[in-house]
């Protein structure tokens, strides 16, 4: 729970819809409000329009890439509240370096254990730095 006893809310950025199933059941078990798109194409719409606390973004999505996602938020100062964590099936340290030279609060490699991916996502948003 966020600040005052409000619940997270994250928006999933992922075109994977296993991938997207388990992130659905561990934001619900772990309490988050959430929703999901599907596409890169929108994304920043949906983000300006919902401020999520957190985008756990996708790098590679149909469209527009999670990596460009990643910059237009940073270069949006009122979404300068907005936090990322990143993921990627290619989790070399240069993605990971990319990443948050971009900006993202953090990157975490798929397939992931989900206790690791609940440890960053509290992390996060507890606004811890890497």
């Amino acid at each position: 729970m966020a600040d005052g006893g409000r619940q997270h809310r994250v928006l999933i950025v992922e075109d994977e819809d296993n991938i997207a199933i388990a992130l659905d059941y561990l934001m619900s078990r772990e309490g988050y409000a959430h929703e999901r798109i599907a596409t890169g194409q929108g994304a920043l719409e949906l983000i300006r329009d919902s401020r999520p606390d957190l985008v756990l973004l996708d790098v590679m999505l149909p469209e527009v890439s999670g990596y460009e996602i990643c910059q237009k938020i940073r270069a949006d100062t009122d979404l300068s509240d907005v936090r990322i964590l990143m993921m990627t099936a290619r989790g070399s340290a240069m993605e990971r370096r990319k990443g948050l030279a971009l900006g993202a609060d953090g990157f975490i490699a798929k397939p992931f254990e989900l206790g690791e991916l609940r440890a960053e996502l509290r992390r996060i948003l507890d606004g811890e730095t890497t």
